[in-house]
């Protein structure tokens, strides 16, 4: 498996170089990152259910695909291509708002980044790629509130908090 590397970034979201991503998750230094939410012509959002195997929150619920830019690669080239690589669809975006969050997992992997939020619009089929998505689903907003309402635990930290901050 190649090895991955993300961007170390600052508050003000200014590179300060690159690390191995798990390394970085270990040490829980910041780092750049992207969560992108794609919505259909219903207005319904596309989640996916982690692949189980990933290395955290493996069968959680999320939004569309998320990932970290390459080093030297623009952040909205590389949140198109993990969309891609992820739910096999392609998507015009535009950035909606970045934020910094820190959290710990079970495994002590520490996820400290920040993140770029972009929007984008799919109607079609998709090509899942099953090291990535388990499952994947269109939700109504109420239909998704009640859920997290309901079950929390069934979906990713960064998802949530997401969703309470910046779109509902």
């Amino acid at each position: 498996m190649q090895r991955e590397f993300v961007v170390l970034v600052n508050e003000m979201d200014e590179p300060l170089g690159e690390m191995e991503k798990l390394q970085a998750h270990n040490l829980g230094v910041l780092h750049r990152a992207f969560s992108v939410f794609i919505f259909n012509e219903k207005g319904e959002m596309l989640l996916q259910q982690r692949a189980v195997s990933k290395y955290h929150s493996g069968g959680l619920w999320t939004n569309a695909c998320c990932g970290h830019p390459r080093p030297g690669e623009e952040t909205k080239i590389a949140a198109a291509r993990r969309l891609m690589e992820e739910m096999g669809i392609a998507s015009e975006m535009h950035f909606k708002n970045k934020f910094i969050y820190k959290t710990k997992f079970d495994n002590s992997l520490t996820e400290h980044e920040l993140d770029h939020i972009f929007i984008g619009k799919f109607s079609g089929t998709m090509m899942l790629n099953p090291e990535e998505v388990q499952d994947y689903k269109w939700i109504s907003t109420p239909e998704l509130l009640i859920w997290m309402k309901q079950q929390p635990q069934s979906f990713t930290f960064w998802f949530r908090l997401i969703l309470d901050k910046f779109l509902y």
